[in-house]
């Protein structure tokens, strides 16, 4: 079917791409002699549109959110549902999106003149978006602020160090509990657990006096990088290096977008495919540690409680996991789809990027539960109960990350 036979109400002839005539030369930074679209451009090749679309798809809620949620779920149990949702959710609206966007050549506001009635929704995609890009750009911050400070050697987070802050509340390792005793003459005495063990003596249900306890990495994060103050209502001052980090931040999106898709096509060949490099890295030492097969056995194996399928919150959790994950109805996929020439096959393509995508989350998935396998042999512990204690069971939004 030639495109010139496919309208939709509310765009003009004009509104879809036509190509440049041979002698025609492109004059516009953002448009190259091979370009369909004179007035926007196109995409200088299929790589650049596959990796844009996986480095905008693929994100913290790979990485962070769903081992977490395949934890909380059943660990390997929570794929049957995640895997279904995919395949009857997540797939067809991303095909939905790219296709319109694809078709249109016009990005999430001005694609809506489709469903006039619905031209709200392309305006609340471009909010959220912004939204979005604000807090993530906080959050790349926090990240370039750690890549300085790494080069400091010893790290600065890796033991409780009195130069930048560390109070006596600051332990690499937990601190034992105390014991208000009643002693034989009915005084009341506080002792150690050293005590206890060397008078044979057991501490009674509801007399131990836990001390307050908070790990370097953790410490690090509120008295350093933060420098959190005690309440909502004291703001403090500026943060001047924080501030200084968000500002190139900043400048880097700025430079990666100058050009357009003809800048940022060509800086997404090191950003969309960097994590995967660190993502194997990481993969490759944890699996390396001693207890790491109790961590994979956990996300896979036996461990996997297949009963919590029965449960209607794990199907909600796929849904949200498979929606938070691909970025649909965000409207990122309709602009960068809008760049693709007409008869570009965005089918094949929504395929493999959502299997890419969701591919990521299980790949992340066994560095991650390595490293929480080994934990587990270290502590003497059950993988659940090592995760339970904060390393997953913490809310797994950035704000309260723990480097």
């Amino acid at each position: 079917m030639y495109k010139e036979e496919l309208t939709l109400p509310g765009f003009s002839q004009n509104t879809i791409q036509t190509p440049i005539p041979e002698n025609t030369a492109a004059t516009d930074d953002h448009v190259s002699d091979g370009d369909e679209n004179l007035e926007r451009g196109n995409w200088s090749s299929k790589s650049e549109y596959l990796l844009s679309m996986i480095g905008y798809a693929v994100g913290l809620g790979n990485v962070w959110r769903f081992p977490y949620l395949a934890y909380k779920n059943g660990g390997g149990a929570f794929l049957i549902p995640y895997v279904i949702m995919l395949a009857f959710a997540g797939m067809p609206l991303f095909f939905l999106e790219c296709s319109f966007g694809q078709f249109a050549s016009l990005g999430p506001v001005a694609v809506w003149k489709a469903v006039p009635i619905l031209q709200g929704v392309g305006i609340t995609m471009v909010l959220i978006s912004t939204l979005v890009t604000i807090y993530y750009n906080c959050i790349i911050a926090y990240s370039l602020f750690y890549l300085f400070a790494s080069f400091q050697s010893p790290l600065p987070w890796s033991d409780c160090f009195s130069w930048w802050g560390a109070d006596e509340a600051c332990s690499r390792t937990s601190k034992d509990p105390f014991c208000n005793l009643t002693m034989d003459n009915g005084d009341f005495e506080i002792v150690n657990s050293t005590w206890l063990q060397a008078n044979n003596v057991t501490c009674t249900n509801g007399s131990n006096i836990y001390v307050p306890h908070q790990g370097p990495s953790e410490q690090y994060w509120d008295k350093v990088a933060l420098r959190r103050t005690s309440s909502m209502d004291e703001t403090g001052q500026i943060v001047w290096y924080l501030a200084l980090c968000l500002l190139l931040a900043w400048l880097i999106v700025g430079l990666a977008l100058s050009k357009g898709i003809k800048s940022s096509g060509k800086v997404v060949y090191f950003t969309a495919t960097f994590p995967y490099v660190v993502l194997i890295i990481l993969l490759v030492r944890g699996a390396t540690l001693e207890g790491a097969y109790k961590g994979i056995e956990f996300y896979i194996g036996s461990q996997s409680d297949i009963g919590r399928l029965s449960d209607a919150e794990v199907w909600k959790d796929a849904a949200t996991q498979i929606f938070y994950s691909l970025s649909v109805a965000w409207g990122g996929l309709t602009a960068l789809s809008s760049y693709n020439k007409f008869h570009n096959n965005c089918y094949t393509d929504a395929i493999i990027i959502c299997v890419i995508n969701c591919g990521t989350s299980v790949f992340a998935g066994f560095a991650i539960f390595s490293v929480l396998g080994h934990m587990a042999h270290i502590q003497d512990k059950l993988v659940s109960e090592v995760a339970k204690s904060g390393t997953l069971q913490s809310d797994p939004l950035p704000s309260v990350s723990k480097p």
